[in-house]
């Protein structure tokens, strides 16, 4: 699957019902690196028919460097102001599932652009599935910093509008959860048959 690519339509009543609930909003996934953003992302993506788009690969395409590039010639300021400009303009291109850098909600304007335009859920991940899974990529700059970083984000974090705990089960499963939270929060399934 390509950065950004429609699926195919959710043919699922709930599904549907999902999308037409956001109308223009995204769905913005919020978590340290390692809480399975991107691969849960692109997977309920595929389940709703909407573009899933990964805001730290935008922010490549947009400096033509990688990231650790990014933070080795600039510096991490520089990379969050990046990082703030692209998912502003990314949130403009609702609906889709767009899943954040661990540091963007560190920014005051990025968490309240993404309260205006999205609905936000934190994958929160126990510290040592954090490790297990950053542990075996060296594209991380940040990844030796998870134990410092976790307690400073976590508040933020939770200010999510919904939080689901991402642990070792299957992808499939922690994307039913998020479904039934997603319809909870938008009222979906709540009305009373006449």
């Amino acid at each position: 699957m390509v950065n950004g690519a429609i699926q195919k339509p959710a043919e699922n009543g709930l599904e549907s019902a999902v999308v037409r609930a956001l109308g223009s909003r995204s769905i913005v996934l919020v978590g340290m690196m390692g809480a399975g953003k991107s691969s849960i992302g692109r997977r309920l993506a595929g389940r709703l028919g909407i573009p899933f788009i990964d805001a730290d690969s935008e922010i490549e395409s947009a400096a033509g460097m990688t990231i650790p590039e990014i933070f080795h010639k600039h510096g991490e300021p520089y990379f969050r102001a990046g990082e703030k400009r692209v998912i502003a303009r990314l949130l403009d291109n609702g609906p889709q599932v767009l899943a954040t850098g661990g540091g963007s909600v560190m920014d005051p304007q990025t968490r309240a652009l993404i309260g205006e335009k999205g609905v936000s859920i934190w994958l929160k991940a126990d510290v040592d599935v954090l490790l297990k899974r950053t542990k075996r990529r060296n594209d991380r700059p940040l990844a030796e910093k998870i134990k410092d970083l976790l307690p400073v984000r976590e508040p933020l974090y939770a200010q999510a509008d919904i939080i689901v705990q991402s642990r070792d089960e299957p992808h499939d499963t922690i994307v039913d959860e998020i479904m039934a939270q997603l319809a909870a929060r938008l009222g979906i399934g709540t009305e009373k048959p006449s």
